[in-house]
């Protein structure tokens, strides 16, 4: 297949971040490992490495892989309402050279003044307008609107009616990053006329010969159809989408016995069904396994090189825009 024509679209993202492309990898647990994320950022998007389910050790070594491999900026996702020493967190990306600390689960207020002092920006994920409000008045440098059609932890805002609102409310003061069942080209261009300044790409990286993971998820992703995710509170505690199974469909039907985040989590790595952060050798049980997919997984049917997707998302884009432009 010949290699997509790619040009140029600039956004305040892509001024921010010093990037060629307003595509982000999302910071997936147990996904977003260095090869992927070096992948990405090399392409011209922005990488970002998901480190929640990392070891303060593994994840230094994962930074240091990717600055091995990449001269090109890359940041760190990490869940805020996990236990731990966020500020020793922190400071170890800025020291391994991240540009950037993405936080899930909560405005992390305590660290934003750590980051900015050492030039590392903040961003927020975000699934209601009042989170967006919040992340603003504590510094946030950029938001990042998840609609519920997202894989992983999600809320229940539909991503074409989040993204304006967290827009119009945000005023410009910050770039905003649409998330949410945004799997080609298509969607950054719809994103981009909602008013966003780029996009945050889960599911769709996760099919791609560099992402980690365990042993069939990427296979199960692309079997699936846009119908068979289902947002449950089984394996964390927290409202996650994922890819539905008998494990799923155990705490459907037994609500009452799910513990809050993160006795959920524990929980579900003492059942056996839980192994994100595991690696390719590890033994897991399908039919019950944590792999978080998002509502565009029905229109994944191959795994793609990540860099040759970031080149799809532009040249696509642009398509979609020219094609919008011409029936003025």
């Amino acid at each position: 297949m010949r290699a997509p024509t790619v040009g140029v679209v600039k956004t305040r993202l892509t001024d921010i971040l010093e990037v060629e492309h307003p595509v982000m990898l999302a910071g997936m647990g147990g996904v977003s490992y260095s090869a992927l994320v070096a992948a990405v950022s090399e392409a011209g998007g922005f990488g970002c490495m998901g480190a929640s389910t990392m070891s303060m050790e593994r994840m230094e070594a994962e930074m240091a892989a990717v600055r091995a491999a990449t001269s090109k900026p890359f940041g760190v996702d990490l869940l805020t309402a996990m236990p731990g020493d966020m500020p020793a967190q922190v400071q170890s990306i800025i020291d391994h050279g991240g540009r950037v600390f993405v936080a899930g689960l909560g405005v992390p207020r305590d660290v934003v003044n750590l980051c900015h002092d050492n030039n590392v920006l903040v961003a927020s994920m975000c699934g209601k307008v009042r989170h967006a409000v919040a992340a603003v008045a504590a510094g946030c440098d950029l938001v990042i609107a998840q609609g519920t059609e997202a894989g992983g932890h999600t809320g229940t805002v539909a991503t074409m009616a989040l993204v304006p609102q967290i827009v119009d409310v945000v005023e410009g003061k910050v770039p905003v990053v649409a998330a949410g069942g945004l799997f080609d080209g298509r969607g950054l261009a719809a994103a981009l006329t909602l008013g966003a300044d780029g996009i945050w790409v889960g599911t769709r990286f996760i099919a791609t010969p560099e992402a980690y993971g365990t042993p069939g998820y990427k296979d199960r992703l692309l079997s699936m159809a846009e119908d068979d995710t289902v947002i449950t509170k089984g394996f964390t505690g927290k409202t996650c989408r994922v890819a539905r199974n008998d494990y799923t469909q155990y705490w459907d039907e037994h609500l009452d016995e799910i513990q809050p985040f993160p006795a959920q989590f524990v929980r579900s790595m003492n059942d056996g069904a839980n192994h994100l952060g595991a690696g390719p050798d590890t033994e897991v049980d399908a039919a019950r396994e944590f792999w978080p997919a998002g509502q565009g997984v029905g229109a994944i049917d191959e795994l793609v090189p990540a860099g040759e997707l970031v080149r799809r998302f532009m040249a696509e884009a642009e398509a979609v825009l020219d094609r919008v432009s011409s029936l003025r």
